[in-house]
């Protein structure tokens, strides 16, 4: 007679079993996302007929009849304009902005010393790369080296003067160039001094309080086009004899001073946010007020701003183009001096500089949005469990 052991309790767990079919695939996504109610399915609608309607003669304008090798304005005109192209032909002038390249990017920064701002490119993307990366190690060091060691070290290639490399004056630079320095230039220095700015609208001290408040208020109440305009026109008036800046620096603090003065209204709006738990927490574990800031406060307030914090790092990449107003020429600034060059002068050559312009500056907007978008979900361990 043998006996055999029964047990009731399961010693492993039941294998993962397939999602339904009406679950996954594109009929489910379909369903779900473009026909879920009526309103859905009217709003697909008309979205697919405007797109019918809009992509197939911008595809023939961009693509198809583009004129994208020449040496001057004929490639680019039709034969009745005095051109080679057939009658009735009007496609994007993309030879013009190959011609224009170099100049798009560096403006008039001599020929053959544009190994430098190359230089100044690959050293940032290599610091900046490792920075974006969450779990790479030796963030302290890398941070170092992207915001205090690279802009002197790019000070210094780009402007010469030093170690035998030939002065190169800010007149001469232009284009994407310009765009990029005064971006990075302004975000690094707006972050951390509208933190400060708002933690110093948040004191209880009134003449810090006072001296914050006036500052944000008076320059968020004025557009940027006149804080660059002082800066450049009215700022020598109230200097001594024979002092004076760069203009391009004074561009560089004008951008930077306007973007600290949006951020910090951004921070603000995070440090509302934080629950007085929070602070009544960091109090009771004998934390001072830079502790409780540092370690408590501002990592909390920071992760909730984070759309924000983008959001203006975006506004001020593109406001770069204002510095037209003081003669400089960032990336739109040089397309739109390069119209007038009489060589490339087609009806179709605007509108092929604009769509260059406005690419350039979707790929840097949309990527800094994605990779928002990428931490704030990285950051979101609120409902983990």
């Amino acid at each position: 007679m043998t006996s055999t052991s029964v047990s009731y309790i399961r010693r492993e767990l039941v294998p993962a079993q397939p999602a339904p079919s009406s679950q996954v695939g594109v009929a489910h996504w379909l369903k779900t996302k473009l026909f879920a109610t009526p309103k859905d399915v009217v709003m697909t609608v008309l979205s697919i007929a405007l797109l019918a309607y809009i992509l197939p003669p911008l595809v023939q304008f961009l693509f198809v009849d583009a004129v994208w090798t020449g040496t001057d304005r004929l490639a680019c005109l039709t034969v009745a304009q005095g051109g080679a192209l057939p009658d009735g032909q009007a496609g994007a002038c993309w030879a013009f902005v190959g011609a224009k390249f170099q100049q798009f990017m560096f403006g008039r920064y001599p020929f053959d010393e544009r190994w430098r701002p190359l230089l100044v490119a690959a050293m940032f993307v290599i610091l900046l790369i490792p920075m974006l990366i969450p779990k790479a190690p030796f963030k302290t060091a890398n941070a170092v080296l992207l915001f205090l060691v690279l802009p002197f070290v790019s000070f210094f290639l780009l402007i010469g003067g030093y170690f035998g490399l030939p002065r190169v004056e800010t007149q001469l630079w232009g284009g994407l160039m310009v765009t990029l320095i005064l971006s990075f230039f302004g975000i690094t220095v707006s972050l951390p001094l509208g933190i400060l700015l708002a933690l110093g609208r948040r004191s209880t001290m009134p003449v810090i309080k006072t001296l914050c408040v006036t500052f944000i208020e008076v320059i968020r109440g004025i557009p940027l086009i006149t804080v660059l305009f002082f800066a450049s026109i009215m700022l020598p008036l109230f200097l001594p004899e024979g002092v004076t800046f760069d203009k391009f620096m004074r561009a560089l603090v004008g951008v930077s001073l306007f973007a600290s003065a949006y951020m910090a209204e951004v921070i603000r709006g995070g440090l509302q946010a934080i629950p007085k738990g929070q602070y009544e927490g960091a109090d009771s574990l004998g934390l001072n007020y830079w502790q409780k800031t540092r370690l408590i406060v501002l990592p909390q307030a920071l992760k909730l701003v984070i759309p924000g914090i983008v959001n203006t790092f975006i506004g001020l990449f593109k406001d770069t183009s204002l510095v037209s107003i003081i003669g400089m020429f960032d990336l739109l600034g040089i397309v739109n001096l390069n119209q007038s060059d009489a060589n490339w002068a087609t009806p179709v050559t605007p509108v092929t500089g604009y769509v260059f312009a406005g690419f350039v500056f979707w790929i840097f907007c949309f990527g800094m949005s994605r990779y928002s978008l990428f931490m704030e979900r990285h950051l979101d361990t609120g409902h983990r469990k």
